[in-house]
Formats: C-alpha cells, structure tokens, sequence
C-alpha cells in the first residue's frame, strides 16, 4: 500500500492539477468566453477562435512549451522572430485591389488621417505609465491591423502581445458596432447622402508599378517594415501580374488559412495567466477602444476637409475606411451611406482609403521602430 501511495503521489505530483492555479482557472474561462464570442456571436472567428484556444493551452501547467523542443515551440518560434506577420501580409497583398487607391490618390491622405488614433492612445498610455515603446505597442491597436500590431509589440513590447493582440483583433471584429455613431456624430444628413463621381479605370501598367514603386520608396524610407511591406506588395504582383495565378490562388488561400492558425494560435499561447490577468491589460483594453475611435474619427473629419476642399464631391463616410480592418471597414462605410441614400454606392471609394489604412498602419509602425528601437 505504501508503494500505491508513493506511486500515486507521484502521478499527483507530475500532474497540472497539482500546479494549477486560481488564474489559470480564470484565462480558461476568459479562452472559452472567447471562443463562444468566435462561434456562436461571429466575432472574426478564423483568427478569435485559435487565439482563445492557444489561450486555454497556455494556462495547463507542466506542458513545457516553451521550453521543450515541438510544435508549439516552433509556433512560438514564429511569433517571436516574427516569421508569420509578414506571410499574412503577403496572403492580403494578394487578396488586395489596390486600384480604387491609384484610382483616387488622394485617399491616401485618409490613410493617413486615421492614424491620428494610434498617437492619442500612445500619449494617453504614456501619460499612465507605460513606457514610450509599449505605448507604442499598444497605440498601434488604433490602426486595426493584427499583424501589424503582433509585429510592432513583439520587438518593442513582448510581455504585452497577448493583451494587445486580442485588443486588436477584438475591435477589429466589432467594427461594424463601433464606427456608425461615431460617423453619424461627425457627419450631417446632407453629407451622408453624397453621391461620389465614378472612379477612372486603372490600367495594368499602374497596378504592376504602384506595388513596386511602394516597396522601393518604403523600405529604403523605413527599413524596419520592409519585410511587411514587401510582403505586401509582392503578394499584389502575384495577383494583377496574370501570369502567376496558381502563386496567388496559394497566397490568398491556402497559405494565408495555414499561418493565420499557427499566428492566432501562438498568440493565444502567451496568455499566461501570470502575464494577462494585471492591471495593465486593463488598460490597454481601453486605451485600444480609445486609439480605434480616435482613428474612425480623424478619417471622417479629414473627408469633412476633403468634402470641404472639393466642392462637396467627396462624401466624408469614406474616411472612416482609413483604418486598416479590410474589407469590413470599406463596408461599413458603404452601409452607413446606403441608409443615408439608398441610391448610395461608397463600396469602391472607400476601398481607397481602406487600402491606404493598411499601409499607413505600416509605416507608423516603422516610424515607431525607426525612432525607439
């Protein structure tokens, strides 16, 4: 009997029940809410769902994840040598038109407007305490772009990825929830109801040029993101080249579905409860919802300007598509302006802007690497 009990013990011992902890209890349920927002409420449950499951991965005790060779250390070799950000961003080059911007080049200025919301938030974190590079990492959020921000808080602010990551990818899903009042509070009637010209056709020769001449001016401007931009640019060959239509097809489907798992899943392996459950992702929590607003807000108010500047040809919707959460935020836009004018089509104007978000997001990010790295 007495060798039961020492056998058992030490089964007991060895066990996670026995390292178990109140907050691993807690990121478990905090895992399963996620995953019952991904499925049963829709919250972007291709990237919500492995997140909150990686989640509840990480808060079993005695795995060795992190510490014995294996697939989940080769996934978290992924995140942390940022191997799987740049991949996504090459499965959205190539899912990516990026005519309605050459089309109208000037809703690049509202690309740019709608990072207003990422320097709010990074004075504000600053302002209660954080350092100026995880206020940084956390200001990013505002640009609702997941890879971007996974990317940027890895090299400034790495204890902080699980906090920011689903901050981001949790606005990102709420888009449609969040932009319509703050766009129908910055806008009148009259406004909404714009109709805008139909854009001009873009030749092939500018959808070939555009990426290149981007990649060039960007990386040798920002050196930090030129794997992020190259990416995404030379995903966007693939696709407007017509010669590497198996290339593309892989990029936008296959490949992009492999390492949105392994980016999300590994994501949601470094919400440890020890690393998640403080008084700092509080705050971030708020301070993301604070860089989102912000950012929604300076695009429409800069298409108030744009409105203004023109004549009233440009309908101000369309700047709330400077963030980068693609295509959702571009459908939004056309959703509040159908209501406003049901013979309304903003879709493909505000797909401009919306492509711009995504690159305006990068090179803040490069700015900020440039500057505090």
């Amino acid at each position: 009997m007495d060798a039961l009990a020492v056998a058992l013990q030490a089964v007991w011992s060895d066990s996670g029940f026995a390292a178990f902890t109140v907050g691993n209890g807690i990121m478990i349920i905090v895992g399963i809410i996620l995953l019952y927002l991904a499925f049963a409420k829709g919250f972007e449950p291709l990237l919500l769902a492995p997140i909150a499951f990686g989640c509840i991965l990480a808060n079993f005790p005695k795995t060795g994840f992190e510490e014995e060779p294996g697939l989940m250390q080769a996934i978290l070799y992924g995140i942390h040598y940022e191997i799987f950000p740049p991949l996504i961003f090459l499965g959205v080059g190539a899912m990516t038109d990026f005519g309605p911007l050459i089309a109208n080049p000037s809703t690049l200025l509202l690309g740019a407007a709608a990072q207003i919301g990422v320097f709010v938030s990074l004075m504000g974190a600053m302002t209660l305490g954080f350092s100026v590079q995880e206020a940084a990492a956390i200001g990013i959020i505002g640009g609702a772009d997941g890879p971007t921000a996974i990317y940027l808080t890895i090299k400034l602010a790495p204890h902080l990825l699980g906090a920011i990551a689903v901050a981001a990818y949790s606005y990102m899903s709420l888009v449609p929830l969040i932009q319509p009042p703050i766009m129908k509070a910055l806008t009148t009637q009259k406004e909404r109801e714009i109709v805008m010209d139909q854009m001009r056709p873009v030749t092939k020769f500018e959808k070939l040029a555009f990426p290149v001449a981007v990649t060039i001016v960007i990386s040798l401007l920002l050196p930090p993101i030129a794997s992020l931009m190259g990416m995404l640019m030379l995903g966007n060959l693939l696709r407007e080249s017509g010669v590497t239509d198996r290339l593309s097809d892989t990029a936008q489907n296959a490949l992009i579905n492999t390492v949105t798992i392994f980016l999300a899943t590994g994501t949601g392996l470094t919400m440890k409860a020890e690393n998640f459950l403080t008084y700092q992702t509080i705050l971030i929590i708020c301070l993301g919802l604070v860089a989102f607003a912000g950012g929604t807000a300076g695009g429409v108010l800069f298409g108030k300007i744009m409105c203004y500047a023109t004549g009233g040809k440009v309908n101000p919707l369309i700047g709330s598509a400077g963030v980068s959460a693609v295509p959702m935020a571009a459908r939004v836009s056309q959703i509040v302006g159908q209501k406003a004018n049901p013979s309304n089509y903003l879709l493909m104007h505000a797909m401009g802007p919306n492509v711009a978000g995504v690159i305006g997001t990068a090179v803040a990010a490069g700015t900020m690497l440039a500057m505090l790295k």
